[in-house]
């Protein structure tokens, strides 16, 4: 990744939660296409689901969704 990629995600602009101070990056990443066929069970390659979640966050992306529907729940125990 080069920093002209980090500096384009932050473009998408920041958003901070009502009532809190935490703020993101209002690109963020699905990670409904991480879990397995159908969206069921483990992906079949979990090195290469787990390589795609870090370039995200090298991209800029500071919040993923990780629904306990997907999988379900394998995309929450990713890391």
């Amino acid at each position: 990744m080069t920093m002209k990629t980090i500096n384009e995600a932050a473009l998408s602009g920041r958003f901070t939660f009502v009532g809190t101070t935490l703020t993101v990056n209002r690109l963020g990443y699905d990670a409904m296409q991480l879990s397995g066929p159908g969206i069921y069970g483990p992906p079949k390659d979990p090195a290469s689901a787990v390589a795609i979640l870090r370039e995200a966050v090298v991209a800029g992306v500071n919040h993923i969704d990780t629904s306990d529907f997907y999988g379900p729940h394998v995309t929450n125990q990713m890391r």
